[in-house]
């Protein structure tokens, strides 16, 4: 089986699935059913027992084959990432740990120097460290170095559609990995998911996509069917690009013979 191996769990869907903008939570949970992922990140403040119509954790405990993802949006410093991790894994029982620090507002970029910092602590203590930078080859490699489990670069701002704006870098980060490259953040349609599999990523990300959609449940199944699309091709072999044609039945000498 062609799995996606995070530390010691192994995962048949390459597809992993944010449960932020949902308009309710049934719609959520009924896009994670429908997405066939194994992985699902949540914020800690989505970790809400005594408030049922603000909680996502004890809904999505009851799915199973799920494993929950923690993830630190709102820290705007490393320590606050830490101070997160921490208590969201004495919550959920996790060891994953999605380390997101993006200090400002309008933009929303990762802050590398607070991510490096908090991966390098989280990874220490045992955490398995999903970090989202910018796309970043020298950071990406960096927070390797630390021992973080994977690194998931956007592909574009969160929450933009703006699809894969830096693919050039994520070539990059993807060659010198060692590794699982995750793109995460940026993704519009499905298509732009199955182009990020026939790159080389181990895995997409998506969460604003699938949860504005129209139908989100037809959506979380259309990026699950692209992200194996993708995955397929990748792995077959997608055909080199020429700069000039190439004739799919070039001539052959027999048609310039005389009868």
């Amino acid at each position: 089986m062609d799995s996606l191996q995070l530390g010691t769990y192994e995962f048949s869907s390459r597809l992993i699935l944010g449960t932020g903008k949902f308009s309710s939570t049934r719609a959520m949970l009924d896009a994670v059913r429908a997405s066939g992922t194994g992985l699902v990140t949540v914020a800690l403040r989505r970790f809400n027992r005594e408030q049922a119509e603000d909680d996502l954790f004890g809904p999505l405990s009851e799915i199973g084959g799920i494993t929950l993802m923690p993830n630190t949006s709102g820290a705007a410093t490393a320590r606050e990432a830490v101070r997160a991790a921490h208590i969201s894994r004495e919550l959920s029982g996790s060891p994953f740990v999605k380390v997101e620090i993006h200090p400002n507002p309008h933009h929303l970029m990762p802050d590398p120097i607070e991510t490096w910092e908090a991966c390098r602590i989280l990874a220490s203590e045992g955490f398995l460290v999903m970090p989202y930078i910018p796309a970043d080859p020298v950071l990406a490699k960096r927070l390797e170095d630390v021992g973080c489990t994977s690194v998931m670069p956007l592909g574009s701002a969160i929450g933009s559609g703006q699809g894969l704006s830096t693919a050039g870098m994520l070539k990059i980060i993807i060659r010198d990995s060692s590794i699982p490259v995750i793109v995460d953040a940026g993704l519009r349609s499905p298509s732009e998911a199955c182009a990020a599999m026939e790159m080389g990523c181990a895995a997409v990300l998506v969460n604003s996509a699938i949860a504005v959609a129209n139908d989100p449940t037809a959506m979380a199944s259309a990026f699950a069917e692209a992200v194996q699309a993708g995955r397929r091709a990748k792995r077959a072999g997608v055909m080199p690009r020429s700069g000039t044609a190439v004739a799919t039945s070039p001539l052959t000498s027999f048609l310039g013979t005389a009868p």
